[in-house]
């Protein structure tokens, strides 16, 4: 079993325990409350949060907070200004994992990419697993499974009605390990966007918002130049089908709740706690 096979089977640990303690964030319970809700020993528990997350379940647990959030927002920086006054050619230089990204053409939108070559499969993700799609030119869908494996390839046989479909999930696999490399060294990877121009003005502004940091809807409609289109904001976001890499995941709500994910409020907290707590290490915290 390879890294990514292990963190997606942790992962199911870690949602369930998530979703435990959103149930009851009240009661604050404790660690051996639950250990015993998602039927391991404390220390298996905890063996497995640290594996995981790279830090104790109770230091993850901190980042998923509401006054964390709060404050993360408060602390929201221009990552857009930064980036730029470093005189680095694209933002995403400062992210682990490098990201970049092209529009398709108005005549291949119009066609529904007839005659393009798309390859896909699924694969483990250290977010359970995922479907990832691609053309000659980079990623153009990605999907976690929420049901099953048939809902998700009819979900990407809808996006491209007209293109050319063959799986090979052992390429799907190479590409996880690029999107998701073990290794220090940074991985990179070119998406497609097929969308509104807003749309895509969106996603392309929350490729270059660095793991572990987050933003209000408000805020990034405000980072777009249109601070008045924070509900515009949202419904493109609910559009995106290309998941992680076009970092839906990483705008929350002004009180600090984190809102809806197409893949799951679970996955979404899931996200935000392990690359808070990256973060927190990079800076030796």
């Amino acid at each position: 079993m390879d890294a990514l096979d292990h963190h997606a089977r942790h992962y199911d640990t870690v949602a369930r325990a998530i979703a435990y303690l959103r149930a009851r964030v009240s009661d604050q319970p404790g660690l051996d409350e639950v250990a015993a809700a998602v039927h391991l020993s404390p220390a298996h528990l905890q063996r497995v949060f640290t594996e995981w997350a790279g830090i104790s379940p109770k230091r993850f647990l901190q980042h998923l907070t509401k006054e964390y959030a709060r404050t993360r927002l408060r602390q929201a920086l221009d990552i857009l200004s930064v980036s730029a006054e470093a005189g680095l050619g694209s933002p995403s230089r400062l992210h682990d994992l490098m990201v970049s990204c092209e529009a398709m053409t108005p005549g291949e939108i119009k066609t529904a990419a007839r005659g393009i070559d798309i390859g896909h499969g699924i694969a483990p993700t250290p977010f359970g697993a995922a479907l990832v799609a691609w053309t000659p030119r980079g990623v153009c869908h990605f999907a976690f499974r929420t049901t099953d494996d048939a809902a998700l390839l009819a979900g990407l046989r809808a996006q491209w009605p007209a293109a050319s479909l063959h799986r090979d999930d052992e390429a799907a696999r190479r590409l996880m390990h690029e999107i998701f490399p073990q290794a220090p060294s940074r991985g990179r990877v070119h998406v497609v966007l097929r969308g509104t121009n807003f749309q895509i003005k969106v996603w392309e502004a929350l490729i270059r918002i660095e793991p572990g940091h987050i933003l209000s809807y408000g805020q990034l409609a405000h980072e777009i130049g249109m601070p008045r289109a924070a509900r515009a904001v949202g419904t493109a976001l609910a559009a995106n089908t290309i998941g992680y890499l076009i970092p839906c995941h990483r705008v929350i709500r002004d009180s600090g709740e984190t809102g809806e994910y197409r893949w799951g409020s679970e996955r979404k907290l899931a996200m935000l706690g392990r690359e808070a707590g990256s973060c927190a290490r990079g800076h030796g915290d």
